[in-house]
C-alpha cells in the first residue's frame, strides 16, 4: 500500500472507530502499540515502523491532534478534507 487512507467504522450514522492506515510495503501484522494522544493509538509492525493510527474517540479527535501523532512519526499532515468523513455524521 502505497498511499495512506482513512477508514471508518459507523454505528447507526456515527463514527464509532477510526483507522488510519499508513503507507507500507507488506501487510504486515502490529506487534506493539503505544499511546500517543487520548484516542489515538500507534499500530507498529514487526520492523518497528508505524503502519497506523487507531482513533478510538472520532468524535472527540481533531485534526490538530492527528497531525501531531503524525508529524511525530515522520509523516505527511493532514487538512480538515481529509478527515470530514469522521465528523460527516
Amino acid at each position: 500500500m502505497k498511499d495512506p487512507y482513512l477508514e471508518v467504522t459507523y454505528r447507526h450514522g456515527r463514527p464509532i472507530a477510526a483507522y488510519f492506515y499508513l503507507p507500507r510495503t507488506t501487510k504486515g501484522k502490529s506487534t506493539r502499540t503505544s499511546r500517543a494522544e487520548p484516542g489515538i493509538i500507534i499500530d507498529y509492525g514487526e520492523d518497528g515502523k508505524a503502519i497506523g493510527i487507531e482513533i478510538t474517540a472520532p468524535t472527540k479527535v481533531t485534526v490538530n491532534d492527528l497531525n501531531r501523532v503524525l508529524v511525530s512519526l515522520g509523516a505527511t499532515a493532514l487538512t480538515a478534507d481529509d478527515v470530514a468523513p469522521l465528523k460527516a455524521a
